[in-house]
């Protein structure tokens, strides 16, 4: 069942997801070679309490951290640890905060130093195969139309889109209804409505679409070992245009300044 939300619940919900950006923008200034992913777990957990919030991962469904760091072909899920990034890594960070009994959720690729062209080109198939599914977060659209303007834009520029994770609906859970796949039909699946807050998030893989758990039971890998890219909006469904919860706009300061 479709929670459709209140202006003042999407206010809360616009809240939670401007800290995890300004989090995310936080973490951005001290990625680069030499830095494990465990301080830039500390960094973001210390930013969230300093701002009133608590860290929405830190023990959901036994997660032992506040950040997923998944670094080159992990996908999703990458558990902080006393791994030390290096020159031409990626590293997906994905952020969740809770501030008034509601969820912030999102996430973004960082090149670490001097990235191989052809990877820095999947980051911005990833990072644009979101907007293009955001473009169709819409009243009277349906689920499959997101998905598939995910997946063509993605398939088109030859890379493939991992099928077993999907994004999901934002409320007072951090997974509500409805599921949101990366692929799809247009014209299928749920209709969306007004007021419905989703999390559009594409994973997308430089390889095959396969994937893989790790012993850890959290990390998702690509099967190839090939590089994959994750990034996430928290968005709500508008009549003609996608308000949308989360910004780039802090990380891309941060991103620029250090060039």
């Amino acid at each position: 069942m479709f929670i459709i939300k209140s202006q003042e619940e999407i206010e809360i919900l616009r809240k939670n997801n401007i800290l995890v950006s300004k989090t995310l923008a936080e973490v951005a200034k001290f990625i680069e070679p030499g830095v494990t992913t465990i301080k830039l777990d500390k960094i973001a957990e210390e930013y969230i309490r300093d701002n009133g919030a608590i860290p929405g991962f830190l023990g959901y469904g036994g997660f032992p951290n506040t950040l997923c760091t998944s670094v080159n072909d992990e996908v999703v899920h990458g558990i902080p640890s006393k791994y030390t990034l290096k020159d031409g890594d990626i590293i997906s960070v994905d952020c969740g905060t809770i501030l008034e009994g509601y969820y912030g959720d999102s996430a973004y690729t960082f090149p670490v130093g001097d990235v191989r062209p052809e990877i820095l080109n999947l980051l911005e198939i990833t990072k644009e195969s979101l907007h293009k599914g955001i473009e169709n977060a819409i009243e009277g659209k349906r689920v499959g139309d997101i998905g598939y303007a995910v997946q063509n834009y993605a398939e088109s520029n030859n890379c493939s889109v991992v099928r077993e994770l999907v994004g999901h609906g934002l409320g007072k859970n951090l997974h509500e209804e409805p599921e949101v796949p990366n692929y799809g039909r247009r014209g299928r699946g749920s209709k969306l409505k007004s007021g419905l807050v989703i999390c559009i998030e594409p994973m997308i893989n430089l390889g095959e679409k396969y994937i893989k758990q790790d012993r850890d039971g959290w990390t998702i890998r690509t099967n190839d070992g090939k590089p994959s890219a994750h990034f996430e909006k928290a968005v709500v469904i508008g009549n003609g245009k996608a308000d949308m919860l989360t910004t780039y706009k802090y990380i891309e300061e941060v991103l620029n300044k250090k060039k």
